[in-house]
């Protein structure tokens, strides 16, 4: 493609993407295709010549786009936000063109600086201690790997990077039942062994009981386990729970345990001032993660990810063949020692973009706005007579179930998730749902970067259309 004919493709690109955030809500939310659609209608083998952008762009229109999901849709209200915006849009667009491998300060000097110096942005708008240092990761369940490998080299003293476990008594981590399930990865890839993860108890909030922790761990040390980590969590996946950091960061310290706070979604609730009780003691932990591709706007991936002992980080990472010798090692960060991957896309140029652009207190009021729409939303079911609120929404998930009289708990499991696939297949919204004290519960996150109260009061308004038509049909 020579440069004219770039140009003139990237403009017909650039039209339908303003096309598509203006009208993203008006397609449905959820692909409406089998397994296999897609699949069936590309064809079978590469072909051999090329063909012209307008012949490949309409395969996209035709074939493609029907079978995603629009995680960009302000009807989309599952799983959790993968927000996106037009400024970290254009920021990718850019960081496409210039195509550079950010591994070392060498490769990049201004990917590098730029790194370093919004990742301070982040700690100090979010009142993270500011002994912190932070570094860009893809995703968190990379960032949580990082924090469970240094936790493993800090309690064997750097042998295992050296000589591996083999010698070495059973290293445990801790978390609760609640926590992602990127921790049972990581503690897999770690070398730890899947059944050396300990689950807590919970408390009736659902969050990590610090005197279940207590006792595993001192009852693990009577067995010969060689405790290491604890991973506790900032709102979990299911119900966005808040564990206790400050009595889990007394725990850790009594016993000498490296600390992991995964905050992925809920860590940029951190922005607001008043939020930032749930954090209290995060003073203590040794890592901590949070993810801008939530729930900040800034597209996927990027992942946040803070240390206390950034050398000791370093120390778990680095490796130094001839080739990556530099006259500056020493003097500026090569991020490239900070995580799992050698090399490393310029993540901080739509960070930075995002940030400027919005500004802090910008951030803040989309934040605050669709917290509102939570509680708006909690209101509502509250008010229903046949329906119940899981829990009181703290942040931006909303749990809840519908009750009718008349069905047994099992059969009100049953009637949930009905009305779930029901919701789903209208193409109009995107719910999922989680299992909370043993129940299926609906779940419902109202915070896609441009979702609106118009969006939530539609969506609860299906949500009763479509509960009372189920529960009809079985009557």
């Amino acid at each position: 493609m020579r440069t004219e004919e770039f140009r003139k493709a990237a403009y017909q690109v650039v039209d339908w993407m303003a096309w598509y955030m203006d009208n993203v809500s008006t397609l449905p939310v959820k692909a409406e295709v089998k397994p296999g659609d897609i699949l069936s209608r590309l064809q079978d083998s590469a072909p051999e010549e090329g063909e012209p952008f307008d012949s490949i762009f309409r395969e996209f229109l035709d074939v493609v786009l029907p079978g995603m999901t629009h995680w960009q849709s302000p009807s989309f209200f599952a799983y959790f936000p993968a927000n996106s915006s037009p400024p970290s849009v254009i920021a990718e667009m850019i960081t496409a063109t210039l195509a550079a491998q950010c591994m070392i300060w060498e490769t990049s000097p201004a990917a590098t600086e730029m790194e370093q110096r919004v990742m301070e942005w982040l700690r100090d708008s979010m009142g993270l201690p500011s002994l912190f240092e932070g570094v860009i990761q893809d995703t968190a369940s990379t960032a949580t790997l990082a924090a469970l490998l240094s936790a493993r080299e800090r309690v064997t003293g750097f042998r295992s990077n050296e000589s591996g476990m083999q010698g070495l008594p059973p290293l445990r981590v801790y978390c609760s039942g609640q926590t992602h399930s990127s921790i049972e990865k990581a503690v897999k890839i770690a070398g730890y062994g899947r059944e050396n993860l300990v689950k807590t108890e919970l408390k009736s909030d659902l969050s990590i009981d610090p005197q279940s922790l207590a006792h595993l761990i001192e009852a693990d040390i009577g067995l010969g386990y060689l405790p290491a980590a604890v991973v506790a969590t900032l709102g979990t996946t299911g119900t966005t729970a808040i564990d206790p950091i400050r009595e889990v960061g007394e725990v850790c310290r009594r016993h000498g345990l490296w600390f992991h706070v995964d905050a992925a979604l809920a860590g940029t609730a951190l922005l607001l001032p008043e939020l930032r009780h749930i954090a209290d003691g995060i003073e203590m932990a040794d890592s901590f993660v949070f993810n801008p591709h939530k729930w900040m706007f800034t597209n996927f991936d990027c992942s946040a990810y803070f240390v206390k002992d950034a050398d000791h980080l370093i120390k778990t990472f680095e490796i130094l063949p001839e080739y990556l010798k530099t006259r500056t090692r020493g003097e500026v960060n090569d991020y490239r020692d900070w995580g799992v991957p050698l090399g490393r896309r310029f993540r901080a140029l739509k960070l930075w973009m995002v940030i400027k652009s919005y500004g802090v207190d910008g951030l803040r009021a989309k934040i605050r706005h669709h917290i509102s729409l939570a509680s708006w939303l909690a209101d509502q079911i509250v008010e229903a007579a046949d329906f119940e609120l899981f829990a009181p929404p703290l942040l931006n998930t909303v749990c809840f179930r519908y009750t009718p009289s008349g069905y047994s708990p099992i059969q009100l499991d049953d009637l949930n998730r009905r009305l779930n696939h029901a919701l789903n297949d209208t193409g109009q919204i995107y719910l999922t749902h989680t299992v909370a004290g043993g129940r299926y519960t609906l779940r419902m996150v109202t915070s896609q970067t441009n979702v609106e109260l118009e969006h939530v009061s539609s969506a609860w308004n299906l949500i009763r259309e479509m509960a009372a038509a189920i529960s009809q049909k079985r009557k």
